[in-house]
């Protein structure tokens, strides 16, 4: 018999860092499945809104999330596949076309387009992520997902191209393999994020995937089952707590002890006589805080930030076209009132997104919207590490980066 392949998925973030192991059952005759053996969270140290600024405190956090989670799974995985995120990504079109000379279409010519269509030059500063068809054309028929099978003499494929600074990536890499672990693939953490807890129909109808991290606001929108857009806002969970220290007059840690336990970011829903007892501290005695106050500071900053959201999705030329709504993930998703703002500011419905899907074994350690990422890397390595699925391409290692990315072949149509 077999063993069941194992995967392990690491979440860098701004304020924590997730890694998570778990075995894979499943393959190309049904959905892979992952079942979580293991699963650890860490304060992270050494990143700036999502990047690397300290390689040595990074690869610390790495190393302790790591250790914890392969303990607790009882296995050691070969290599991790892990999120990355910030506002140094881009996202582009691209097409490519080629002439066919058989009787009918053949995957050979479905990846001989896909290769003409991502062959373009990539900055020096930059490589490529992700290469994802989007959709297919057969002579003068367009919007088909899967060519293969079909007749005609010119086939046309629409590519998305997702890019990344060379920099933050190659820090990344160096802080992971200083923690003695390799990359076996990085992936964009909203489209991850997206796996674990988007539907097929929601992507189809339309839907905005807004992740609240702690130094960044991702945001990625689907419509007809494509990905129509991807960006970054440079503000977030710390934002927020940044706030609270100025509008309070209290300190970073109470700021941040006081959101988890108290933050709401819909004034609406809270008790204007509701008060909270801090307390006593330096030389100071007991005070009392107004939750109203509180929640007035978070709703200001929450629905500012919402605000850009909405405008991106706007210029985007999405803004009418979210029939599924927004989803919420990422840690700030876990404030109390989010939702119910996010659906006043964007005129649609909003709800959180939390893992559940084609999970077994440690279901409920995940069961939160700040572990959307972790879950999501872990199912694409699922997909990637199934009998039958497509082959994980193996992270370059320093610096260098094959600019044309003819190796690429994690093709992600099969994935969304």
């Amino acid at each position: 018999m077999t063993a069941e392949p194992i995967v392990a998925a690491l979440d860098v973030g701004t304020a924590h860092t997730t890694a998570l192991v778990g075995t894979v059952h499943g393959g190309a005759e049904r959905a892979p499945r992952l079942r979580i053996l293991g699963v650890a969270e860490t304060l992270t140290t050494g990143l700036r809104r999502g990047n690397v600024a300290d390689i040595e405190e990074a690869t610390r956090s790495i190393r302790a999330a790591m250790e914890e989670a392969t303990r607790l799974a009882g296995v050691l995985p070969d290599g991790l596949f892990v999120g990355i995120a910030g506002d140094h990504v881009r996202a582009s079109g691209s097409s490519g076309v080629v002439a066919i000379s058989g009787e009918e279409i053949t995957r050979a010519d479905v990846e001989r387009v896909n290769e003409v269509a991502r062959a373009i030059a990539i900055p020096q500063d930059r490589e490529l992520l992700h290469a994802i068809a989007q959709e297919y054309r057969v002579d003068r028929t367009d919007g088909i997902r899967d060519p293969v099978g079909m007749i005609g003499t010119r086939l046309e494929a629409e590519l998305c191209l997702v890019t990344i600074g060379s920099a933050p990536a190659m820090h990344l890499r160096k802080s992971i393999e200083r923690a003695q672990h390799r990359v076996r693939e990085l992936v964009l953490e909203p489209l991850a994020s997206a796996q674990a807890v988007l539907t097929e129909e929601e992507r189809e109808a339309g839907v905005a995937l807004v992740e609240l991290g702690a130094g960044t606001t991702d945001v990625a929108l689907f419509h007809e089952g494509k990905i129509r857009h991807l960006g970054s806002i440079p503000v977030g969970g710390h934002t927020v707590t940044s706030d609270l220290v100025q509008g309070l007059g209290i300190t970073q840690s109470d700021a941040e002890r006081l959101k988890e336990a108290y933050g709401c970011a819909y004034e609406a829903l809270i008790d204007p006589a509701q008060v909270i007892a801090m307390p006593a501290g330096g030389g100071q005695g007991e005070r009392h805080l107004s939750r109203e106050l509180m929640t007035h500071i978070i709703h200001q900053r929450m629905d500012e930030l919402f605000d850009t959201v909405r405008r991106m999705v706007e210029e985007a030329g999405f803004l009418g076209r979210l029939n599924a709504g927004v989803v919420l993930t990422g840690g700030g998703a876990s404030l109390e009132g989010v939702a119910e703002l996010a659906m006043d500011v964007f005129g649609v419905g909003a709800r959180t997104g939390v893992p559940g899907r084609q999970l077994e074994g440690l279901v409920e350690q995940v069961a939160s919207p700040r572990f959307a990422t972790a879950v999501g890397l872990a199912l694409y390595g699922a997909q990637r590490l199934a009998p039958g699925g497509a082959p994980a391409r193996r992270a370059p290692r320093g610096g260098g980066v094959d600019k044309l990315a003819t190796r690429v072949r994690g093709w992600l149509q099969d994935f969304f």
